[in-house]
């Protein structure tokens, strides 16, 4: 079959298949893995090159690295070591050593247990995080544990790469020292011709070259890499992962990676297609017990580990389950260990396809064991007491803080800086084991419950700041206040306009939307780089802020009548478009066309 025909075939394929995948929410990466099942030797047959997709498609892993390298400043691994290094690293070394003496127990060889070992100890970094961001979980204590031990292992498969020729046997070991000699003396050529020529090479064809060479200047820093590591004998990501790691300070970062993603999607998505290809469904369905007994087998022998140094290393019960279940599933790098195990002769062919398919079968299962987990646990908090609230056994202060998230620890940062005594109050338990473990004092409790507070004192309060991000918390909160502590003003943080209407609706008078402040800050820059004076880009700005107040207080009248609402909208567009116009001969405020003009110009 010619190139151009297979070609059509996989994007067909992945075509139909990955949004269907996504559609169920399982997953594009699943979705890659199904369509190469399907087109592969062991359904349909369409195509037959396993092993010559499999070899082009290795440099969607290449840039997958490189971008990995891209993202791992220094500043950047230093503020997560330790849970990187510390959590990553006990569950990479534990999950290994566990597995590598499983893999003995079963009769594989010492060399081929730790290769098992370390690929059974990755989990799928595209699954886990696609997961969590579906979730909104990223920013939760389990998708930050996650996150760390994610990016761990993104690293630490570099050095296992390289260190795979040293378990080739001792017939070898000459030729594998050797190896590892050249291996260093390739890092140390990669480092320092990035720094040395990279960089300026960089500099000057974006000072004198188009978007284009730019792009393919790009590619060739990556593929240049890779090629060093590849003429030696090594791993080509190995090369391509240091490239992006010297690229990571540089002022092209940004520019690397939107030329690079493209490229890096099309091919690791044909590279989860050549791997789902090569899965020996003919082992499946002559050994389903085996295959299906250590899928299970693998997932649940890393959940119980992870849980337990989630556990040692002090995180709650709920968090280390929701760690431990995120990051029970094989992983993608699992198949770049294997398929260079199997091409460096370390690994046996058979051993190799039966290890993918296990693998593969734990990332099929994933989506399943995340949704079953996520019902049992919702069962076992409800039927579970939450920890009882806490008591608050401080004099009164003169501020309550309510809602200790991003917004009110900016506001009980600045109190405490000019010596302002402040009551915190948090509904989540999680977010106050969270804050707590850096210092802040704050009290578990539901600002929304007068007992809480009339435990807080807020009839002797002078000002109470309402900063729940939930709107529905906010507005219930919001009306305890106003019916049981009429005189007590309140601060207001709205998260958009419905939200500063509803409390408008129960007598909130100072109302700040949490995101408006900044947007005119941005609006101010944004004139002041195309061309604007610095008097005209203020005048601006301050015109569309008070007709905007202006407008908000004019559409709360009519906001509980859609179609109204709608039409005050649209006049309000056309009223400020007027007044800008009628402003600028007072004001010398030049038309936006005209201010680039005229910095091109100058």
């Amino acid at each position: 079959m010619r190139i151009l025909e297979q070609a059509a075939i996989f994007m067909l394929t992945a075509v139909l298949l990955v949004p269907l995948f996504q559609r169920f929410r399982l997953g594009a990466v699943l979705g890659y893995l199904a369509a190469g099942v399907v087109v592969g030797p062991w359904c349909f047959g369409i195509v037959s090159e396993v092993e010559s997709t499999l070899h082009f498609a290795e440099f969607g892993v290449v840039l997958l690295l490189f971008l990995i390298g891209l993202e791992l400043e220094p500043a950047r691994l230093w503020a997560l070591r330790r849970p990187v290094f510390g959590t990553g690293g006990a569950q990479v070394a534990v999950t290994a050593l566990v597995l590598a003496g499983a893999g003995i127990a079963f009769g594989l060889s010492w060399q081929a247990a730790v290769i098992a070992g370390f690929a059974g100890a990755m989990s799928s970094t595209a699954l886990v995080l696609s997961a969590l961001a579906e979730k909104g979980q990223l920013g939760q204590p389990h998708g930050r544990e996650s996150f760390a031990v994610l990016l761990f292992q993104d690293m630490a498969v570099i050095p296992l790469l390289a260190l795979l020729p040293l378990l080739g046997g001792e017939a070898q070991s000459d030729a594998n020292w050797m190896s590892a000699a050249k291996g260093v003396a390739a890092i140390a050529i990669v480092i320092v011709g990035g720094r040395v020529v990279v960089h300026p090479l960089l500099r000057f064809i974006a000072s004198h070259g188009s978007r284009e060479v730019f792009t393919a200047a790009s590619l060739l820093v990556v593929i240049g890499a890779a090629a060093i590591m590849d003429r030696i004998g090594l791993s080509m990501a190995l090369g391509s992962f240091l490239a992006g790691v010297v690229l990571a300070e540089s002022e092209f970062t940004h520019e690397l990676k939107a030329d690079i993603e493209p490229f890096k999607g099309l091919l690791l998505g044909l590279f989860f297609m050549a791997v789902g290809m090569s899965a020996d469904i003919g082992l499946l369905r002559a050994q389903p017990l085996l295959v299906i007994g250590l899928a299970l087998g693998l997932i649940g022998t890393k959940a119980v580990i992870m849980y337990g140094i989630a556990r040692v290393r002090g995180a709650d019960n709920e968090t280390a389950q929701r760690t431990a279940v995120m990051l029970s599933e094989g992983g993608e790098f699992a198949f770049v260990l294997l398929a260079s195990a199997i091409a460096l002769g370390v690994l046996d062919r058979n051993t190799a396809q039966l290890l993918i398919l296990v693998v593969t079968l734990s990332m099929l299962l994933a989506p399943g064991v995340f949704a079953l987990h996520e019902n049992l646990l919702a069962r076992w908090l409800q039927s579970t007491a939450p920890p009882e609230y806490d008591t608050i056994d401080e004099p009164a202060n003169p501020v309550i803080i309510a809602g200790y998230g991003r917004y009110g620890q900016i506001v009980s940062r600045v109190l405490r800086m000019c010596g302002i005594h402040f009551t915190a109050l948090e509904a989540s338990y999680q977010q106050v084991d969270f804050v707590r473990r850096f210092g802040s004092k704050v009290y578990f409790g539901d600002a929304s419950r007068l007992e809480l507070l009339e435990a807080a004192k807020a009839g002797e309060a002078r000002l109470f700041v309402l900063a729940i991000e939930d709107v529905e918390a906010s507005v219930r909160t919001a009306r305890m206040v106003r019916r049981h502590f009429p005189n007590l003003p309140i601060l207001a943080r709205a998260r958009n306009r419905i939200h500063y209407f509803r409390l408008m609706d129960l007598g909130v008078k100072a109302i700040y939307r949490e995101t408006f402040p900044s947007s005119l800050e941005v609006a101010h820059q944004a004139l002041l780089r195309i061309g604007f004076g610095i008097t005209a880009a203020e005048r601006a700005v301050t015109l569309f802020k008070h007709h905007d107040e202006e407008q908000l207080a004019l559409q709360y009248a009519v906001h509980q009548d859609e179609a109204k609402l709608i039409q005050s909208a649209l006049e309000s567009a056309q009223q400020l478009q007027e007044l800008f116009e009628a402003d600028k001969p007072l004001t010398g405020l030049p038309q936006p066309t005209a201010g680039v003009a005229q910095k091109k110009g100058a």
